[in-house]
């Protein structure tokens, strides 16, 4: 458990690439235990999160190890072993449930943990079950697991309970080896989403757009091993580092943003008044996304005359929302952040209060952000939450003094070698066991 003190208050200068999104790997990484063979990744971030979903899949059976340049070489053979799962990594992130729809077309009846990631209130699994059971999948759940009967998996037509970026992913998996035609209606096209399918595309799946939020997929007797398949680029990264210079102040370029993703945002902050200079779109490594570099310049702010809220994409990300927190802190005016996704993700943002902002908790899922503050140092200890602990690392760095982080994990979870790279900017971050 690793704790970090972070002397605040330094303008940050240079340039910072961003690193490929965690939540498209931990989905293509659970893809690999139902495609048979060797699978070569690349760009696979060295995080946290990643590393939990490898120890559940070398615990079933799949043969995985780092080679050169953060890539990942996958052998699987067919012969999993879902009784002798890891459950204690699996306990640790939300992301294993992944396996549900994949492990249903190479067994007919298996059990899952119940799984953790972040602490966010009740976070309903709802849809995955309720879209399963459209397909003849039947999951019985109990205190500690759901019991998986896949053995009268067929193909359907139906609407997603709600769009929500993992239960999509593991109806997409769960089809691809299904015969017949399954149509999903109201399917989240999030990055993530659109990462996995593209990926299982190249690995032979049969599956089409027919509208933003239809997805029609043509089930196949088995998938190929796609050769040296390089993860997208995560916008959830390039907003965290906006925020961050935005609200240090400070001039970065940041490298390689996925611009699909990140346009709303990017319009929101023009509307605040910031300053931004977007680079000419080039081509992700895997050739399916558009990116840009972005650089950020220090403007004044002003509060955003309406409220702030996520919606599925094309919208404001889900996970960006929490960013713009620290960036409001640093506004003139007020503004409402509608965090609705999520019962208690709102009351970690008034943690804040502890290092100099002014946040008010309207309800569970409402803050009131007013500035501009003068944030200063503290003491805390990370939530049990990703988003709202690099909030806290953001302001501590924006903070004139000495601050301690305890317990970074949470942060571990979704950003690889992030203060190292952060000192490179200028920052100056110590780590401590």
């Amino acid at each position: 458990m690793a704790n970090l003190i972070i002397n605040g208050g330094k303008t940050l200068s240079g340039k910072i690439d961003v690193n490929s999104a965690k939540n498209s790997a931990v989905a293509i990484l659970c893809a690999t235990a139902m495609i048979e063979g060797k699978t070569i990744l690349s760009n696979v971030p060295m995080i946290e999160e990643v590393h939990r979903i490898i120890e559940v899949l070398t615990s079933i059976g799949l043969k995985i190890s780092w080679e050169k340049g953060r890539h990942l070489e996958i052998i699987n053979d067919g012969n999993l072993k879902i009784k002798e799962i890891d459950r204690e990594a699996f306990l640790k992130t939300r992301s294993a449930l992944l396996l549900m729809g994949a492990l249903s077309s190479e067994l007919k009846i298996f059990s899952l943990p119940k799984s953790g990631g972040c602490n966010l209130g009740k976070r309903t699994v709802n849809p995955y079950l309720i879209a399963m059971k459209e397909m003849g999948i039947k999951i019985k759940e109990t205190i500690n697991e759901y019991q998986v009967d896949a053995s009268k998996k067929k193909a359907a037509s139906f609407t997603m309970y709600e769009s929500g970026d993992t239960a999509t992913e593991n109806t997409i998996m769960a089809a691809v080896l299904t015969n017949g035609i399954t149509e999903i209606n109201f399917a989240s096209s999030n990055y993530m989403v659109q990462d996995l399918i593209c990926y299982l595309k190249a690995a032979g799946a049969n599956i089409e757009w027919s509208g933003i939020n239809r997805l029609k997929i043509i089930g196949i007797k088995k998938l190929k091993p796609a050769e040296n398949y390089s993860i997208m680029p995560d916008p959830i990264e390039s907003m965290a580092f906006i925020s961050l210079a935005i609200t240090t102040h400070s001039h970065l370029k940041i490298v390689g943003c996925p611009i699909d993703f990140l346009s709303l945002e990017i319009e929101k902050l023009k509307v605040m008044g910031q300053k931004l200079k977007i680079g000419k779109i080039y081509k992700s490594k895997n050739n399916f996304f558009d990116l840009v570099d972005i650089e950020v310049i220090p403007s004044k702010l002003k509060a955003l005359p309406d409220k702030i809220h996520p919606n599925p994409y094309p919208g404001l990300n889900i996970d960006n929302l929490p960013l713009f927190v620290p960036i409001l802190t640093q506004a003139e005016g007020q503004t409402l952040v509608h965090d609705w996704v999520y019962e208690n993700r709102a009351i970690y943002y008034a943690e804040l209060n502890r290092l100099g902002a002014d946040i008010t908790l309207m309800d569970p899922h409402r803050v009131m952000v007013r500035g501009i503050s003068v944030l200063k140092p503290n003491e805390m200890v990370c939530p049990p939450a990703l988003r709202p602990s690099i909030n806290l690392l953001i302001c501590m760095l924006a903070a004139k003094g000495k601050s301690v982080l305890r317990n970074s994990y949470p942060i571990d979870r979704g950003y690889e070698n992030l203060y190292e790279r952060l000192n490179a900017l200028g920052a100056d971050i110590k780590v401590f066991e």
